[in-house]
C-alpha cells in the first residue's frame, strides 16, 4: 500500500479521534443497541436501527484511520534544515500578484486539511503548484477562479 504522508500534529490527531471512538463511542453505541433491543420487535425499532447505522459509521471509521496509520509516514520539517524550498510540512506565504493578498498555508495531509485554518492539503492545485519551489519563485496556478501568479515570500520550516 502507499504511504500516507501526515504532520506530527496530524497523525496525533488521528490516534485522539482513534482512541474516541474505540474507547468512549464504541461502549455508548453497544448500550445504546442494548437498550433499545429491550424496547420489543426489532424489524420496526427506530432506535434499533439507528443505533445499528451509528455503529456501522463508527466501526468503519476505525478501521480508515487504523489502514492509515498503519501507513503512515510522519514528515516532522522541524528536524530539517531550512532550505527555503517548499515541501510537504512546511508554512509558505504567497502573495498575489494580482490582488496583493498575502496569505499563509501550511501543507498538510489530507486528512489534516483545513482550509478554514490555513492548513492546505499536499494534493491541492495550489500545493501541487508550491511543492519545489522557492522563496522569491513566481508561479502561476491553476485555481477554481482561474490561472493566478503568487509569489513565494516566506517558507518557513515549523
Amino acid at each position: 500500500m502507499n504511504k500516507v504522508p501526515m504532520t506530527v500534529v496530524g497523525a496525533d490527531q488521528l490516534r485522539k479521534e482513534l482512541d474516541y471512538l474505540k474507547f468512549e463511542k464504541r461502549p455508548l453505541i453497544a448500550e445504546a443497541i442494548g437498550t433499545a433491543r429491550e424496547l420489543g420487535d426489532l424489524k420496526e425499532n427506530a432506535e434499533y436501527h439507528a443505533a445499528r447505522e451509528e455503529q456501522g459509521l463508527s466501526e468503519a471509521r476505525i478501521r480508515d484511520i487504523e489502514g492509515k496509520l498503519s501507513n503512515v509516514q510522519i514528515i516532522d520539517v522541524t528536524k530539517m534544515d531550512n532550505t527555503g524550498r517548499v515541501i510537504f510540512g512546511t508554512t509558505v506565504t504567497i502573495l498575489n500578484l494580482d490582488t496583493e493578498v498575502e496569505v499563509t498555508y501550511r501543507i498538510v495531509g489530507e486528512d489534516e486539511a483545513n482550509i478554514k485554518n490555513n492548513l492546505l492539503s499536499v494534493s491541492s492545485p495550489i500545493a501541487r503548484g508550491l511543492v519545489g519551489k522557492s522563496v522569491n519563485d513566481e508561479v502561476t496556478i491553476n485555481t477554481p477562479g482561474g490561472m493566478t501568479e503568487y509569489e513565494i515570500t516566506s517558507v518557513k520550516y515549523i
